[in-house]
C-alpha cells in the first residue's frame, strides 16, 4: 500500500509563498484536503503528483521523490481540477490516448473499463466539447484511472456534478478505499468532505491549520465563536432577555444592528425564541455573520 509523505514543504513564486513548512502524510483510504479558494491546495496536489519542484522540503511517494521520477506517475492517477482535455477529442479516444502513454498492452480494452467505472458508456463516442462540466470531469477521472493506479490525486473532482453523478463518483471512491487504495482529494466545501472522508487535512493561506479525524475538526469549527445578526420588533428588549443566558458571551446594539455573540452555535439557537417570547418581541431574522469557510478556517490557524 503506498503512502505519500511531505516533510517541511514549501513551495514560492517569486515573493508570493504558495505553499508553508506543510509536513503531512497520506496514507490508504480517503483523504479530504479542505480549504477556501487560494489557500495552495492546487499546488500541494502538483508537488505531490510530481509535476512542481518544492522550493524547499520533500515530497515522497513511498520512498521515491516526486519529482523528477517519472516512474511514479504509474502509480498515481491525476484529475486536474482546470480544463485539461482537447473539445475534439471523444471520450473514447481521449481516455485511450491515456492508455497508449501508460504503455498498456490493450489500450482499448483499458479504456473502455475505465469509462464503464465512471459511467460514462453512452457518451463515449462523442466529442469532449459537448459534454457537461460534470461529464468532462467523470472523463478526466476515468483518463486517471485507466492504468489501475495504487494513488489518485484529485483536485475538486465534484465541480459541475448534478447530484446523481456525485453519488456515482463518491461510490466509486469508497469502492476503491476499501480496495486499499490511496485518494486524496481537494474542496473547499465541507459537506463534501464530511461525506466522503474520515481524515481531513486543513489548508490555509499555504498553512497547515488542522488535520487528523474529520470529527473531531468538525467539532473546532462547529465550537469556536459565532457571531449572528438579529432582527426583531424591539432589539433593545430582546437583547437585554439575551444577556441573561449562560451561552451568550456579548450583545451589542450599533447603528440599529443587534449582534449576538455564542460559544454554543446550537444553544443560541434553540434558545433565542424563547428569549423572545420572555422579552415580548416578534422575532423577525437571525443570521449568522461570520460563517463563512475563510472565517471558520481563520479561526483554525488562531488556535
Amino acid at each position: 500500500m503506498s503512502r505519500i509523505l511531505l516533510d517541511r514543504v514549501s513551495r514560492w513564486y517569486g515573493n508570493v509563498v504558495a505553499v508553508n513548512d506543510v509536513s503531512f502524510e497520506v496514507g490508504p483510504g480517503i483523504t479530504g484536503l479542505l480549504g477556501p479558494n487560494g489557500a495552495g491546495k492546487t499546488t500541494l496536489l502538483h508537488l505531490m503528483a510530481g509535476f512542481l519542484v518544492p522550493s524547499a522540503g520533500t515530497v515522497r511517494l513511498d520512498e521515491t521523490p516526486t519529482w523528477r521520477h517519472p516512474e511514479i506517475y504509474g502509480r498515481i492517477g491525476f484529475v486536474p481540477e482546470r480544463e485539461a482535455v482537447h473539445g475534439f477529442l471523444t471520450g473514447r479516444r481521449f481516455v485511450a490516448a491515456a492508455a497508449r502513454l501508460h504503455r498498456l498492452p490493450d489500450a482499448a480494452a483499458a479504456a473502455e473499463r475505465a469509462i464503464a467505472m465512471v459511467d460514462l458508456r453512452d457518451a463515449a463516442g462523442r466529442a469532449i466539447g459537448g459534454y457537461s462540466k460534470g461529464m468532462r470531469q467523470r472523463i478526466k477521472v476515468a483518463a486517471a484511472l485507466v492504468h489501475d493506479p495504487p494513488v489518485l490525486i484529485l483536485d475538486e473532482p465534484f465541480n459541475g456534478m448534478d447530484p446523481r453523478q456525485r453519488l456515482h463518483m463518491m461510490n466509486l471512491l469508497r469502492r476503491m478505499a476499501a480496495d486499499g487504495r490511496t485518494i486524496l482529494f481537494s474542496s473547499h466545501i465541507l459537506e463534501e468532505v464530511e461525506r466522503l472522508s474520515d481524515r481531513v487535512l486543513v489548508v490555509v493561506a499555504g498553512r497547515l491549520a488542522a488535520s487528523g479525524d474529520f470529527r473531531r475538526i468538525r467539532r473546532l469549527m462547529t465550537d469556536r465563536p459565532h457571531s449572528f445578526t438579529v432582527r426583531s420588533s424591539d432589539d433593545r428588549a430582546l437583547g437585554r432577555e439575551l444577556l441573561a443566558e449562560p451561552d451568550v458571551s456579548s450583545v451589542e446594539l450599533r447603528d440599529g444592528v443587534l449582534t449576538v455573540r455564542t460559544g454554543d452555535y446550537g444553544a443560541l439557537t434553540r434558545s433565542i425564541a424563547p428569549a423572545a417570547q420572555r422579552a415580548g418581541v416578534s422575532l423577525l431574522e437571525l443570521r449568522p455573520a461570520d460563517e463563512s469557510l475563510e472565517s471558520v478556517f481563520s479561526y483554525l490557524v488562531r488556535r
